[in-house]
C-alpha cells in the first residue's frame, strides 16, 4: 500500500505560496515609494580623519524614508539627516532591516551623543540637546573607529541644506 501525500500537503503548500506573494508583494509596493541610493544627493564627510560617504536626506520625504526598506550598507557609507533648525530630535528604526549607530551632530560640527538602534523597532533614540543633523551609520562603526561625544564632523558645509 502506497500513501499519496500531495493532496494533503498541496493545500499547505499552495497557501503558503500565497502568503509569501503577498508578503513580497507589499514589500515591493512600500520600497517603490522609497528613494532609492543613487536618487539621493551625497557628501564626502571626515571623523578623525576617518572618510564617509553619505547619503543625504534633507526633505521631510527623505527624513522620513531614511534607511528603511534597505537590506544593507557600503562599508564607510551611512546616511545624512539634515534640519533646517537646531532642535531634539528622536529616530526610531520602523521598517528598517540593518542594525545601526545614530551620531547626532550640533550646529557646530560636534557630535553631541551615539545611539545603537536596533533593527526593526519602534525604540526612540533622541539627541542629548539641540541637533542639526544626524548621522547613520552601520551598528558599531563609531566605536570601531574610536569616535564619540565631541569629535568634530567636517564636511557638512559640503551637504545640501534643508528644503521641505
Amino acid at each position: 500500500m502506497t500513501l499519496d501525500l500531495s493532496r494533503a500537503v498541496q493545500p499547505r503548500l499552495s497557501r503558503a505560496l500565497v502568503v509569501a506573494i503577498s508578503m513580497l508583494a507589499l514589500n515591493l509596493a512600500a520600497a517603490a515609494g522609497t528613494p532609492k541610493a543613487a536618487d539621493l544627493p551625497t557628501v564626502e564627510l571626515k571623523i578623525k580623519g576617518r572618510a564617509i560617504r553619505a547619503e543625504v536626506a534633507a526633505t521631510e520625504a527623505t527624513r522620513t524614508t531614511g534607511l528603511m526598506h534597505r537590506f544593507s550598507l557600503r562599508p564607510d557609507s551611512g546616511m545624512l539627516f539634515v534640519f533646517d533648525t537646531p532642535q531634539a530630535l528622536v529616530f526610531w528604526m520602523k521598517n528598517t532591516y540593518v542594525p545601526l549607530s545614530i551620531a547626532f551632530i550640533g550646529t557646530d560640527g560636534r557630535i553631541l551623543n551615539i545611539e545603537n538602534m536596533a533593527p526593526q523597532t519602534e525604540d526612540g533614540h533622541r539627541s542629548r540637546g539641540l541637533a542639526l543633523y544626524a548621522l547613520e551609520m552601520k551598528k558599531g562603526w563609531f566605536a570601531a573607529h574610536d569616535i564619540g561625544p565631541g569629535d568634530r564632523v567636517e564636511g557638512l558645509d559640503s551637504a545640501p541644506r534643508a528644503h521641505d
